[in-house]
């Protein structure tokens, strides 16, 4: 297994980046809030998981161990793929995660495009605890000091690639942001990122 990647970033793309390993460029997939936080031509190091299937290789990439291992542990569900797993975490932290199992949050849940009620009231029953309790507060975000280019388009990207309408996800961050007339700095893309998911989520419920 391949359990980390450290190396240069070639490219970064709406749902993968390109992170350059002894000379092999490594195709990671990952959240858009992962994602938000590497930049071309930086080093980058993730928490990986390779998912092998009879006919793909398919590497998985995450901002820490936490993240990866909440990632495994959700395939342990009936019917939750690596696509759908990834978009549990790009939709919720590790630790919202953890508190909406333990909640039996269903509407929590099925703020994830593709978890419908049945399949929230599954991934309750199936994860039980195997999630453990919450870690702490802290929240998931890039580091650095923060870009003054606008990035409000990139969310409205992300939430594209992860099946929202681009009408939706335009009206989602304007919601979002209707109270500020500043620019998403890099450092804000996250928080934007999961407002915007639970505004979708709410309206779509």
């Amino acid at each position: 297994m391949i359990a980390s990647v450290h190396g240069t970033v070639l490219a970064v793309r709406l749902d993968a980046a390109v992170v350059e390993v002894g000379g092999v460029g490594l195709l990671v997939q990952a959240t858009p809030t992962t994602l938000a936080g590497l930049r071309v031509g930086s080093s980058a190091r993730l928490a990986t998981s390779l998912v092998v299937r009879e006919d793909s290789l398919t590497l998985f990439g995450f901002a820490d161990a936490d993240e990866r291992e909440v990632f495994e542990v959700v395939q342990t569900v009936s019917g939750v793929g690596p696509r759908l797993a990834l978009a549990m975490l790009a939709v919720h932290t590790p630790d919202g995660l953890r508190r909406a199992v333990a909640a039996e949050d269903l509407a929590a849940l099925q703020r994830v495009p593709g978890i419908g009620r049945k399949g929230a009231q599954r991934i309750v029953l199936e994860l039980g605890d195997r999630l453990g309790a919450p870690h702490g507060t802290a929240a998931a975000g890039s580091s650095g000091a923060p870009s003054l280019v606008d990035r409000r388009e990139q969310v409205v990207e992300a939430l594209v690639g992860l099946g929202w309408q681009a009408r939706a996800a335009q009206d989602a961050v304007a919601t979002v942001l209707a109270d500020s007339e500043e620019p998403v700095a890099d450092d804000e893309v996250a928080g934007v990122l999961r407002a915007a998911l639970r505004t979708l989520g709410g309206a779509r419920g």
